[in-house]
C-alpha cells in the first residue's frame, strides 16, 4: 500500500522555496538592469517596466562606445587566452596526474600557491618583461600575462585522475605514445573538465579590465570593459544608457555559459572525486 510522505514532501517544498528565494535575489538586479535600458533618458533605475518603452538607448550606446572595435578585441584576446590556457593546462596537468617523477608533489604545490597570489602583485614585473620585450601597446600584452593558469591545471590534473589508468595502458599496448594518448583518449573523456576552463577563462578575459587599462593606451586596442568604463565616466547621470551599454556587454557571456552550463556542472562535480 502506498504511504505519503509528508516529511519528503515538506522537505522537498521548503527546498524549493529557497532555491526560488535564490534564484530572484540574484536575478533582480539583471532584471533592473535590463528594464532600466529601455526607459526614457533621464530615469532612474526600477523594478516595474517604464511607461514609455524605446530601443534608442541601444542605439546611442553602440555609437558612442565602439563596440563594434571593442567586442573584436575582446573576443580575440578571449580566444587566444583561452586556446593557450587549456593547451598548457591538458599538458601540465597529465604530466602531474600520471607522470611519475622526482618532485611532483612539490611542483604541484608550487602551481596551487600561484592561485592565491593576486594579479595585481606580479603587475610591475610583468610590465618590466613585456616592455623589455616591447609588447606594451600590443595584443600580447593582453594574452602572454595569462597564457597559463595555475587553476585550469589543477582541474585538469583531478579530471584526468578520474580517468581509469587501464584506459591508457589499452592505447600503450595498440602502440600509441603519451600525446597520442593524450590526444585521443583523455582530452575526449575529458570534455566537461575542458567546457568548465573554457567558461571561466573566456568569461574571466572578457570581464577583464586591469590588463587593458594597464598595459595598453592605443584605442584601436580597447576592449569591452575599458570601453564601459570610459562610458560610465562620460555618463554617469544618464542610467538608462549606462545600462543598455552594461546589458550589450553582458548578453555574449550570458549566451555562453547558458549553451555551456551542463557540461560546466558535470566537470566541477567531477573534478572532487579523487586527490
Amino acid at each position: 500500500m502506498f504511504k505519503f510522505n509528508w516529511n519528503q514532501k515538506s522537505s522537498d517544498f521548503f527546498s524549493l522555496v529557497v532555491l526560488l528565494l535564490g534564484a530572484l535575489i540574484v536575478l533582480l538586479p539583471l532584471l533592473v538592469v535590463f528594464l532600466t535600458s529601455f526607459a526614457p533618458a533621464g530615469a532612474t533605475p526600477a523594478i516595474l517596466p517604464q511607461n514609455q518603452w524605446s530601443l534608442a538607448n541601444y542605439h546611442d550606446a553602440w555609437q558612442r562606445g565602439k563596440f563594434l572595435l571593442a567586442f573584436a578585441n575582446s573576443t580575440l584576446v578571449a580566444i587566444a587566452v583561452t586556446a593557450f590556457q587549456m593547451i598548457t593546462s591538458a599538458l601540465a596537468g597529465y604530466a602531474l596526474a600520471r607522470l611519475k617523477f622526482r618532485g611532483r608533489q612539490a611542483l604541484l604545490l608550487v602551481v596551487l600557491a600561484t592561485l592565491v597570489i593576486p594579479f595585481q602583485l606580479l603587475v610591475i614585473p610583468i610590465f618590466l618583461v613585456l616592455k623589455w620585450g616591447n609588447l606594451i601597446n600590443t595584443y600580447g600584452a593582453l594574452i602572454l600575462p595569462t597564457a597559463v593558469n595555475g587553476f585550469g591545471i589543477f582541474l585538469l590534473r583531478q579530471y584526468f585522475q578520474t580517468i581509469p589508468v587501464e584506459l591508457e595502458e589499452a592505447a600503450t599496448i595498440d602502440g600509441a605514445n603519451r600525446l597520442q594518448i593524450l590526444w585521443r583518449v583523455m582530452l575526449p573523456l575529458a570534455r566537461p573538465a575542458l567546457v568548465t576552463l573554457f567558461l571561466f577563462t573566456f568569461i574571466a578575459e572578457w570581464n577583464d579590465l586591469f590588463k587593458p587599462l594597464v598595459f595598453t593606451t592605443r584605442p584601436e586596442l580597447r576592449t569591452v570593459q575599458l570601453a564601459l568604463a570610459e562610458f560610465q565616466e562620460q555618463f554617469t547621470n544618464n542610467w538608462p544608457l549606462l545600462m543598455a551599454a552594461v546589458t550589450i556587454t553582458t548578453v555574449p557571456v550570458m549566451i555562453l555559459f547558458l549553451i555551456g552550463q551542463r557540461q560546466f556542472i558535470r566537470g566541477i562535480a567531477a573534478t572532487g572525486i579523487k586527490n
